[in-house]
């Protein structure tokens, strides 16, 4: 019983950490970015590092046919 406790609440922690770490997902900063550009649609998200911040890069297709590349910071949720 005290095994399965401990096992439980290691678990916990864990998943609790995941969530902390990660605090942008994907399709937050994929939703971020439609916003940022008025609807338009959402056309890829990719993670990658900018100096030693892990951002988002999110290409997006306006209304008028323009793709435009907007970055989240995944940390904080910033759009740049």
């Amino acid at each position: 019983m005290k095994k399965r406790f401990k096992f439980v609440l290691c678990m916990a922690s864990l998943l609790l950490a995941t969530s902390v770490l990660a605090a942008v997902s994907r399709d937050d900063a994929a939703a971020a970015a439609q916003k940022k550009t008025n609807g338009a649609r959402v056309m890829s998200a990719e993670k990658f590092i900018e100096g030693d911040k892990a951002v988002w890069r999110v290409k997006v297709l306006t209304s008028s046919g323009e793709v435009r590349t907007v970055f989240v910071d995944e940390a904080s949720g910033a759009v740049h």
